[in-house]
């Protein structure tokens, strides 16, 4: 399998960390996420959406979306549960992670750690709002839970961890959600654990 993938993004860490988990091997190909000049040559014949990650199968085909991978991979695994309704649960943290979480937390974080522009306080602030916001919503959803879906670790917790751990990347403070903190430490307790850096 070969990832399209690049070492600062958490989209792409979600990928890592599932495969890490499932001891499954595959070969990584850096794609600069700054300057995305080439991104149509590179990806254009694999993901319309010319974003990374995309997976290519062994087979050749390819796969895109944080989301969509993670579900491929996960599917009949301890990462995905059993239950009809503790998937779907599963599904809405996914859900609100792209739709609420990520569009804050991972932009503030591009903008502020990776993006390597200074961006205005204007542009700053909506997104800090909405990375507060999420992580509200999250340590709401912690309540009398380790884990976001059902009772075990899932894909759901991979999704919102990738972005979440770095928050201070972003230049956000955990230390006021004292749920999501201990939720980070054991998902860093989980077997075949890999940090976003390794």
């Amino acid at each position: 399998m070969l990832l399209y993938d690049s070492a600062v993004s958490g989209n792409c860490y979600k990928v890592r960390l599932l495969l890490a988990h499932l001891g499954l091997d595959y070969e990584r190909r850096e794609v600069d996420v700054v300057d995305r000049s080439g991104r149509l040559e590179l990806l254009g014949e694999l993901n319309p959406g010319l974003r990374v990650p995309t997976l290519v199968l062994e087979d050749g085909r390819p796969l895109a979306e944080s989301g969509a991978i993670l579900w491929y991979f996960g599917e009949g695994t301890r990462y995905v549960p059993e239950d009809r309704f503790e998937r779907a649960q599963m599904l809405q943290w996914m859900f609100f992670e792209q739709y609420s979480h990520e569009p804050n937390l991972a932009v503030l974080r591009f903008m502020l750690h990776v993006a390597g522009t200074p961006p205005s306080e204007a542009e700053l602030e909506p997104r800090r709002r909405g990375s507060y916001a999420a992580l509200e919503a999250m340590e709401r959803g912690l309540a009398g839970r380790d884990f976001f879906a059902g009772e075990g670790y899932s894909i759901a917790d991979i999704a919102l961890y990738a972005y979440t751990h770095v928050a201070d990347e972003a230049g956000l403070e955990l230390a006021g959600y004292p749920r999501v903190l201990a939720w980070c430490e054991r998902v860093r307790e989980q077997p075949g654990h890999v940090l976003i850096t390794a």
